[in-house]
């Protein structure tokens, strides 16, 4: 059966993680993808450790299966023309360099525009192609200028960042979100656009609540740890063995929690009788639910919970999420078959399900250049 994107040629030429994290989404759902490298390679090959067993960068292989991978030396006029060839037949674009580093090479929007109009040409950048052009596009400093570490960590702490570049994540949706509408539009126009996506604006956009708060209200949320600004409870509590998150959202469910808990009289109490009065007390009301908390361990408080139908969890490891998804049957781990070695390796599945035409996992994260015939092509085949 064939895949929604079948048919579809991407020229990759970003790196490190945005650009390729929205490149391995088109190529589990079959497009075409070719990534171009320098001879350098792309940085995060050398980002070890951690290493796969086979002794490749994790980091690396986590957003690049399904690709095809050639070296173009820009400076190399030969190599330039076979790479523009190349895109003279591609259908989509994708690159994360500094704003005006493609221009010298003609690689540019309106250069490849005029090679070939029905181009689709994503760029991914940090601070977009104005004033902020110059600036360096790192997760870490857009978490921090665009107000992700402000709410952040624990109120009396410090500010702290995400614990994985997500920032690179939701700018990778974004870009695969527009290259689709972009296809989308040029089934009916025949005529190819420029896609920009920042991070800066995915990271506000991402905020959804709490930017929008801050518009309609001109107060900055401040940083409330595990706490939610607008619900209570719904945070972390001590249980005997670390923490236990409960996740209340109406009083339903506070009525649930608090029959487990063996404090009925806490439902009525008018410092606890609605949502915005929980809000009010939560110091107070964590304290009395703590005392409870503390006694039994958290898997014990999870499992009790939960099937009371009040939202809870332990806090888990990444392996001990990977084996609750794999127990749900949501099937987390895809597996791939090396075609240089032969040895069967696992990657995270894509999380997008479609019930004909998933994704399929054709092949590994590619080797530097090990495609490199494919930069002499000059038509599909």
């Amino acid at each position: 059966m064939s895949q929604p994107l079948e048919g579809i040629r991407v020229v990759d030429l970003s790196r490190i993680l945005a650009g390729p994290l929205c490149t391995m989404t088109l190529a589990d759902f079959g497009a075409e993808v070719i990534k171009v490298e320098s001879p350098a390679g792309d940085e995060t090959r050398s980002w070890k450790p951690p290493v796969t067993a086979g002794g490749i960068s994790t980091y690396y292989w986590s957003v690049n299966r399904n690709k095809q991978a050639i070296v173009a030396d820009f400076a190399d006029p030969e190599q330039l023309q076979a790479l523009r060839e190349l895109i003279r037949d591609a259908d989509v674009l994708v690159e994360n360099f500094r704003p005006g580093v493609l221009d010298k090479f003609g690689l540019d929007y309106e250069s490849l525009q005029a090679l070939n109009p029905r181009l689709v040409y994503c760029s991914i950048s940090g601070f977009g192609d104005k004033r902020g052009a110059a600036l360096p596009g790192f997760d870490l400093l857009v978490q921090a200028v665009g107000g992700l570490m402000s709410i952040t960590g624990e109120p009396e702490g410090t500010p702290s960042k995400v614990g994985v570049a997500l920032v690179d994540v939701l700018a990778a949706q974004n870009a695969v979100s527009g290259i689709l509408l972009a296809l989308r539009e040029r089934d009916a126009s025949g005529q190819g656009q420029r896609l920009s996506i920042n991070l800066m604006t995915s990271l506000l956009a991402g905020l959804t609540n709490q930017s929008s708060s801050t518009l309609a209200t001109g107060n900055c949320p401040p940083r409330m740890g595990n706490a939610h600004p607008s619900i209570a409870p719904y945070e972390t509590f001590a249980a005997q063995d670390g923490v236990v998150v409960i996740a209340v959202g109406n009083d339903r469910q506070f009525a649930a929690l608090c029959r487990e808990l063996s404090a009925p009289a806490l439902a009525t109490d008018p410092r606890f009788l609605t949502n915005s009065a929980r809000v009010e007390h939560r110091r107070e009301l964590k304290a009395l639910i703590e005392s409870v908390t503390a006694a039994q361990p958290a898997a014990y408080w999870a499992r009790t919970l939960m099937a009371a139908g009040v939202p809870a969890g332990k806090v888990n490891s990444i392996a001990e999420a990977l084996d609750f998804a794999t127990d749900l049957g949501l099937d987390p781990v895809a597996v791939i078959t090396d075609q240089l070695t032969g040895e069967t390796t696992t990657h995270i599945a894509s999380p997008i399900g479609l019930s004909r035409t998933g994704a399929q996992y054709r092949s590994v994260p590619p080797r530097q250049g090990q495609h490199q015939d494919v930069l002499m092509k000059t038509s599909r085949t």
